[in-house]
C-alpha cells in the first residue's frame, strides 16, 4: 500500500514509458505486441505505424514477416475490435475475452430484432469457412440462403463473436487486404485454444501496458464487466496509488514511475491507438478541449502527434502522383524548435508510409 498522490504529468510519463513511446525501443516484434498488450487495427496499417514510432530500426517485413510465420494475428478481440496481437495471446486469453463478444453479438442481434436458430447458423459457418477461407460477403450470402428472410447483419455478428476466426493475410503492403478472407484460428495456428479463463494475467498484463490504471479503466480497455473480483484476489500484491482526484490506481511494484519531467520526444500515433482508447479519463494523454478533434463520428479516432507527451495535433498521408504529402494540423501554436522536430519525424514517417513515392513534403500548419 502506498499513499501517495501520482500527478496528471507522472500518470503521463509512466503511460508513455509502459508504450514505449518515451524513447525508441531495440525489441523483438514479438515482444513488443506483448508488452503492449496488443495493438488496435481497424485499419490494417495502425499496427506497422504504432511500432515505427516505437521501436528502434522497425521496418514494414519485421513484422509483415510475423503475419506471414502465424506468429501474430488480426482477429476480433478486447472491446469486440479488430486487434493485432501475438498468436500466443490470442490463444492464451480469447476465453477470457469471450464475455465482451458474447455481449457484444447479443445487442447487434437484440438490437435488430433477429431470431434465428444460433447452433444452426454457426455450425453451417463453420463448416463453410473449415472448407477454405471465406470472406464475409461470401459467408453472409451463405447464411442468406440457409435462413431467408432473417436479418444478416445479426447473423454475420453472430458468427464474427462465436466462432474462433483470424483473418488471413496476403501480399499487401499492409499484410491484409480491405475485404480480408476468415479462417477458424485453431487450425490456422496448430494449437488448441487455451479453455480457462486468465482474468488475473490479463489483468497483470494491461496493467503492465497501461499502468498505473483504476478498474474501470481495464474496463474500458477491454470491455469485461466482471473485473473487481480480479483486482481485489490481486490487490495484496499490487502498488496503490491515487491519482489528483483521490481514485484508487493499481500497478505492479516491480515497475517504477518515471519522473514527471523525463524529456518525451515528439511522437505520431496512427489512428485508433490503444494509448487513447485504454483509460475512462483520458486526459493523462489528451486534453478535454481536444477530445472533438480526435474522437471522430462513426467512431473513427485521428491519428494525431504528441508533443511533450501529450495529444497536440492530427495527422495524415495522401499520396498523388508520384508525390506523398503529409499534413499536420496542430491544435495550439508551437514554437520554432517544436516544430522543426515535428517537421523532421513527420518527413521520415511519411517515407515509412510511402516508401516508393517520387517525391515527399511537409505541411505544418501555423
Amino acid at each position: 500500500m502506498t499513499d501517495r498522490i501520482l500527478s496528471l504529468r507522472e500518470l503521463n510519463r509512466a503511460t508513455l514509458d509502459r508504450q514505449l513511446l518515451l524513447r525508441r525501443h531495440d525489441m523483438p516484434v514479438p515482444a513488443a505486441l506483448a508488452r503492449l498488450a496488443g495493438m488496435q487495427a481497424q485499419l490494417p496499417q495502425s499496427p506497422f505505424v504504432g511500432l515505427w514510432s516505437r521501436l528502434e530500426g522497425f521496418e514494414r517485413e519485421h513484422l509483415s514477416a510475423l503475419i506471414q510465420s502465424r506468429r501474430a494475428v488480426r482477429a476480433t478481440f478486447q472491446r469486440a475490435t479488430l486487434h493485432l496481437l501475438t498468436s500466443e495471446d490470442y490463444m492464451r486469453f480469447r476465453t477470457t475475452i469471450q464475455p465482451v463478444l458474447d455481449v457484444a453479438g447479443a445487442n447487434i442481434a437484440g438490437r435488430n430484432g433477429a431470431v434465428f436458430d444460433r447452433a444452426v447458423i454457426l455450425a453451417a459457418a463453420r463448416q463453410f469457412i473449415s472448407e477454405t477461407p471465406r470472406t464475409f460477403a461470401e459467408i453472409s450470402a451463405m447464411l442468406t440462403e440457409l435462413q431467408p428472410g432473417v436479418d444478416i447483419g445479426a447473423m454475420r455478428y453472430t458468427v464474427r463473436t462465436q466462432l474462433r476466426l483470424v483473418q488471413v493475410p496476403n501480399s499487401s503492403p499492409w499484410s491484409y487486404p480491405g475485404n480480408p478472407s476468415f479462417t477458424l484460428a485453431e487450425p490456422y495456428i496448430d494449437r488448441e485454444l487455451d479453455p480457462e479463463t486468465h482474468d488475473q494475467d490479463l489483468v497483470r498484463r494491461y496493467l503492465a501496458a497501461f499502468g498505473p490504471a483504476t478498474t474501470r479503466d481495464m474496463q474500458t480497455w477491454s470491455s469485461l464487466t466482471n473485473l473487481k473480483d480480479a483486482f481485489e484476489a490481486l490487490r495484496p500484491q499490487l502498488v496503490i496509488y491515487r491519482d489528483e482526484r483521490k481514485r484508487e490506481l493499481f500497478d505492479l511494484p516491480e515497475i517504477e514511475i518515471p519522473s514527471a519531467n523525463m524529456p518525451a520526444p515528439v511522437r505520431f500515433l496512427p489512428e485508433f491507438d490503444n494509448i487513447l482508447l485504454s483509460h475512462q479519463l483520458r486526459t493523462r494523454i489528451i486534453a478535454d478541449e481536444y477530445r472533438k478533434r480526435v474522437y471522430l463520428p462513426a467512431l473513427r479516432v485521428a491519428a494525431t502527434f504528441l508533443v511533450d507527451g501529450f495529444v497536440a495535433g492530427v495527422w495524415k498521408v495522401a499520396l498523388t502522383k508520384k508525390t506523398a504529402a503529409i499534413t499536420l494540423e496542430p491544435f495550439a501554436a508551437l514554437t520554432p524548435t517544436i516544430r522543426a522536430a515535428i517537421a523532421e519525424e513527420a518527413e521520415r514517417l511519411v517515407r515509412f508510409i510511402e516508401p516508393t513515392a517520387a517525391h515527399y513534403t511537409v505541411h505544418l500548419a501555423e
